[in-house]
């Protein structure tokens, strides 16, 4: 498990043992390179970032912090240690040894599943590219680029997947995840969500708290696949995840705090009038990426799932809390949408198990929306976030094509479209929001006037460290 940092891909994979490997992934890395400087961060290709790299996989002194140029960044393929003598979790194959290669009957639904996580991963990159000429301070616009960069080694550990164990098809893969553009009418992303706009900073805050957080919950379920290289490239992309997951509750947590003070500041309640930005809208912003961020589970009643779970590809979010590994005598309960009402039906537990991933979502979403709700009472203010029940504005699913509002009541078209403009960001709210977000701030240790600053630095480092110098 050594780490190879001299190679010109870092890796602790033994690429110099496998050379026509080796080769393959040289080759893609200058495509990978032109697609960076193409659409990752605009303006900033130049800038000295203070960027943490990943040097190894144990659980301390993990990475490096030092100054690094973006299109510079040592992205490599990293794989967490392998567990001695593990055996499949979960699904008909529980028990059985995990599996070094691809079984060739599952041959195309791993490489489907992979490459799905993949093309997330510079999906997101590019939705961010432009936010840094609008970064509240140095702190957030450097931890903007060290998601990015980690973003940009996800891809990298999935790429090496695909180069390694799915010959010609996977370096085709390769090519079209780089190919793909978030948000493209001819070429798009393959969940809608990473077409979708993220336009100003707390679009990227809720993003990195709750696309970032789905991201969680799909890789723990692929750390439990009987595939076992998926499974340790997916446990160490979890330890560099936790960053992404931090950036996002904590970021939220800092606009509150200031929405609450410059709302209890306010004779009228309006955070707006002291360049913060009104609770109510933070709540729409929620409202919108909460139930976008519900629909990359997949649909509540899943055949597909089914067989990913029973063929050992790909389990549940921490499988080993789960009673019954198996599944096969279990039903669930779902409210389901039948003669135009809301009805409950018993299904099978194996066609449910993304609704047992969402589950555990949306309870550690309500774990953070509880802190934030903290803060804003600490202030002073008289108001509450809530997130919307699980059937409120979903594309994808069983209650796709129907309408509820945000307690989950099933109601008509003709009130949903009423109320749209009550529940959801508007034109004008966004407009409001990107009128507070005109100019990055980059003196060290200031931040715009509609965030708070957050608790300590980054790495031991104060908040007044320059954490980007510009050329």
């Amino acid at each position: 498990m050594s780490i190879d940092l001299s190679a010109k891909i870092p890796n602790n994979v033994d690429l110099d043992r496998d050379p026509k490997l080796r080769r393959a992934l040289e080759a893609w890395q200058p495509k990978y390179v032109s697609w960076w400087k193409e659409v990752g961060p605009v303006g900033f290709q130049n800038a000295d970032i203070y960027l943490r790299t990943a040097v190894d996989v144990g659980a301390k002194g993990w990475a490096n912090f030092d100054y690094v140029k973006m299109p510079d960044y040592r992205w490599g393929i990293f794989l967490a240690r392998p567990e001695d003598d593990r055996t499949i979790g979960f699904g008909d194959v529980a028990g059985q040894p995990v599996w070094q290669d691809v079984p060739g009957e599952h041959r195309a639904a791993l490489r489907r599943l992979i490459v799905t996580q993949a093309d997330t991963e510079p999906a997101s990159v590019e939705q961010q590219a432009r936010l840094g000429a609008i970064a509240p301070s140095l702190y957030d616009l450097r931890n903007l680029f060290q998601v990015n960069v980690e973003e940009g080694r996800h891809l990298w550990a999935m790429v090496y997947l695909l180069h390694k164990y799915f010959g010609r098809d996977g370096r085709d893969e390769g090519d079209e995840l780089l190919a793909r553009r978030a948000g493209s009418a001819d070429k798009p992303r393959i969940l809608a969500t990473f077409n979708d706009p993220v336009e100003d900073w707390l679009d990227f805050f809720m993003f990195t708290m709750f696309t970032d957080r789905d991201g969680k919950f799909q890789l723990l379920s692929l750390a439990e696949s009987g595939f076992e290289p998926l499974a340790r490239s997916c446990q160490f992309m979890l330890t560099e995840e936790a960053h992404h997951l931090f950036v996002g509750e904590t970021g939220i947590d800092r606009v509150v705090q200031r929405s609450a003070e410059m709302t209890r500041a306010d004779p009228n309640g309006d955070a707006f009038r002291g360049g913060a930005i009104d609770l109510a809208v933070i709540q729409k912003y929620l409202n919108l990426w909460f139930s976008s961020c519900l629909d990359l589970f997949g649909g509540e009643i899943s055949s597909n799932a089914a067989s990913y779970f029973a063929c050992g590809l790909k389990g549940r979010p921490h499988e080993e809390k789960f009673a019954d590994h198996l599944e096969t005598d279990h039903v669930k309960q779902l409210h389901l949408v039948q003669d135009d009402r809301l009805t409950i039906k018993e299904i099978a537990a194996r066609l449910t198990v993304n609704e047992d991933a969402r589950d555990g979502y949306i309870k550690d979403c309500e774990r953070a929306l509880a802190k934030w709700n903290r803060t804003i009472h600490e202030v002073g203010v008289t108001f509450e976030l809530t997130l919307p029940n699980r059937r409120f504005n979903r594309r994808i699913g069983e209650y796709a094509g129907h309408h509820f509002d945000p307690r989950g009541h099933l109601i008509s078209t003709a009130d949903f479209t009423r109320m749209h403009d009550t529940w959801l960001p508007t034109a004008v709210d966004r407009a409001r929001v990107r009128a507070l977000q005109t100019r990055a701030v980059t003196k060290p240790g200031e931040f715009a006037s509609w965030i708070a600053p957050p608790l300590r630095g980054i790495w031991g480092q104060p908040l007044d460290f320059e954490y980007v110098r510009f050329d």
